[in-house]
């Protein structure tokens, strides 16, 4: 049990210091819905809906089937499908198994996907029919000795089953409907432990090359009793009845899976689950639901949101409960239009390593511009010098945040020295620098690795991020060192402005001399369509680097 931290003040009256967590396997979390709300949606998948007790009884048919398969405790089960009702089923059949879930991204080229399998050894892997060019591709690099290939559409109601022979599978590979029907039901009698490792979860690769974070299932249920221990003041005031949750953040990524998946299955909330990030369609989608419990997002998606031309028509202050923010920090000219309209909302903080959770802001406490809020519960943090890691900076100085918590990941899939680079004595490095203020509230000053060295002086790229951001022609915004022969290091921002509007290298140059000291102002400027960033939102700053450091090459 944790001990009273100063920053305990600061929670809401309803969230615990301590959490006692359930000594299950995370699938067991869906025993609460099927046994209480059976008839309930569990999901939403364009207006078709599947309830708990079909959504148990189809999970526990897939794992029979997987077992029969001859997929074991351990294996690895590649997921690589985007948010179906498909990938639910295939998560928790995977789970129920003790098999290890490894998260893929379908957007993933085929060297991708081979650095992936390979790296974790999968044996298994279910895809969907949309990428079957690029796994055909990688089966012929790697062996996979079992492919389960499902159809989205097979989930809607009133739209014509595919089959094996209609998708033109290979001999050897699985039709995920005709796999589940041959399924039995009844409960898998595999032994699983909290301690049993149970997801893979690839870090950005921001700054490096992915690596596999490997998560226990007392790390993804500890994850899920924060997040939604953290919101009970507002979500529980929603009738379960009536409790759904917009699944838009990726559930192959560990913030969706935690915070729309897992959560879900806890509060007994229907998932409305959205495939891709498309807007006019995300905007159809919101105006048909009347009520909107819990909105887990990324900055990127609500910028486009709010900035839609029907938001107006949406009336999100009446219908939305709980907004979430995460995967990279929200400008404050955002959180001020979300403040317009009277939404309560929570910014928070995590990594793939930390089971996607750490550090949020409260939800009816103190609020600070800039700042990602407080640890939460059962989360104690160290900030120490960034050069040795070691020594505690005093507070208001800048240092590297140090984790300790029951969310800490395991540790890197297969690679020991990586694991005990990244993790000593139960605390991980971060790799964030933050700074914590006299209130204990933590503001991210910047990335360790994106620390830019001009002339010098130590530039952290985010603060110039921020003046970006408020100027009124700029939609989205990110500054990046570059190689310079003068001062080691430069900025260049990368600008995408809103729609219909023309600015100067110039005019934004002359905009950052007014809000930021000489040595912190960008000397080039250059205008893209958009700002590349992960599937959570997460600026990929490291690809406009190698981009220049190309340049430099070529010259040379």
């Amino acid at each position: 049990m944790m001990e009273m931290k100063s920053w305990h003040r600061h929670y809401d009256y309803c969230v615990p210091t301590t959490i006692r967590y359930p000594q299950i396997p995370v699938h067991q979390l869906l025993n609460i819905p099927a046994t209480y709300f059976p008839d309930k949606a569990a999901i939403n998948f364009y207006g078709s809906e599947m309830n708990f007790w079909d959504l148990r009884s189809s999970v526990w048919r897939m794992a029979n089937a997987l077992a029969n398969l001859g997929v074991q405790k351990g294996d690895r089960v590649g997921m690589n499908m985007p948010n179906t009702p498909q990938y639910v089923i295939a998560n928790y059949a995977a789970m129920c198994l003790g098999a290890i879930v490894v998260n893929l991204n379908p957007m993933y080229t085929t060297p991708e996907m081979k650095y992936f399998v390979e790296t974790t050894g999968l044996t298994t892997l279910f895809t969907f029919d949309a990428v079957l060019p690029n796994i055909r591709q990688l089966c012929l690099e790697v062996d996979i000795p079992r492919v389960i290939v499902a159809k989205p559409s097979d989930f809607m109601k009133g739209v014509p089953r595919s089959t094996k022979q209609s998708l033109d599978l290979e001999p050897k590979w699985h039709h995920f409907s005709e796999l589940l029907e041959g399924g039995t039901d009844k409960r898998p009698r595999v032994q699983v432990t909290p301690a049993d490792p149970c997801m893979i979860q690839f870090t950005g690769g921001t700054t490096g090359v992915p690596k596999p974070a490997l998560i226990t299932n007392a790390n993804l249920l500890s994850s899920t009793f924060m997040s939604s221990l953290w919101g009970t003041y507002t979500t529980d005031l929603r009738a379960i009845e009536k409790r759904c949750v917009v699944g838009v953040v990726p559930l192959f990524h560990v913030y969706g899976n935690i915070c729309v998946m897992n959560w879900g299955l806890l509060n007994g909330a229907t998932l409305i689950l959205i495939p891709r990030f498309q807007i006019d369609e995300i905007v159809s989608i919101l105006s048909n639901l009347p009520e909107i419990t819990y909105f887990p997002a990324v900055p990127t998606m609500i910028t486009a949101l709010l900035n839609h031309p029907k938001v107006g028509e949406l009336e999100l202050g009446r219908k939305v409960g709980l907004l979430g923010s995460g995967g990279g920090p929200m400008p404050q000219e955002l959180i001020e239009q979300v403040k317009d309209l009277g939404i309560f909302f929570s910014e928070g903080w995590g990594m793939s390593e930390t089971t996607s959770n750490g550090v949020t802001t409260p939800l009816l406490g103190l609020k600070k511009v800039g700042s990602i809020g407080v640890p939460m519960p059962d989360v104690d943090i160290k900030i120490v010098d960034v050069e040795q890691g070691v020594e505690e900076v005093k507070r208001g100085e800048p240092g590297e945040l140090l984790i300790k918590a029951p969310i800490v990941m395991k540790g890197y899939y297969g690679n020991p020295e990586a694991t005990a680079e990244q993790i000593k004595d139960g605390w991980i490095s971060t790799g964030d620098i933050v700074v914590q203020d006299e209130d204990d509230y933590l503001f991210i000053v910047d990335r360790k690795k994106d620390l830019v060295i001009a002339g010098g002086f130590n530039i952290y790229p985010r603060e110039i991020d921020e003046v970006l951001f408020k100027h009124p022609k700029v939609l989205d915004a990110v500054a990046v060192g570059i190689p310079d022969q003068y001062r080691g290091e430069t900025l260049k921002c990368y600008v995408v402005l809103k729609p219909g509007e023309t600015a100067s290298s110039e005019e934004i140059i002359a905009y950052c001399k007014e809000n930021l000291v000489a040595y912190k102002v960008p000397k080039l400027v250059e205008f893209r369509d958009e700002i590349p960033r992960t599937a959570i939102g997460k600026v990929l700053r490291k690809m406009f680097r190698e981009e220049e450091e190309a340049k430099l090459k070529a010259k040379a």
